[in-house]
């Protein structure tokens, strides 16, 4: 196999206060002017837990509910 080319994918590991975990894909979220800074991973890996929501040092944010809207849960 050759490797034509490689894309790391934006994704956070979750894990709920009730103990339910999954990812969730930011990749859609890229083509927002606020999340472009996060394509760069020095500044994605720079993400903050506020509990009810999650905020990177750009001034981007997610909150819970959008994450549980759109994560992938592991059974």
């Amino acid at each position: 196999m050759k490797i034509q080319s490689i894309k790391p994918l934006a994704q956070l590991y979750i894990l709920a206060e009730d103990g339910r975990s999954g990812i969730f894909d930011l990749t859609p979220y890229l083509e927002y002017e606020v999340f472009a800074e996060l394509e760069n991973q020095e500044a994605f890996v720079q993400v903050s837990n506020g509990g009810y929501f999650i905020e990177w040092a750009c001034g981007a944010d997610l909150s819970a509910d959008s994450i549980e809207a759109h994560w992938q849960t592991y059974p």
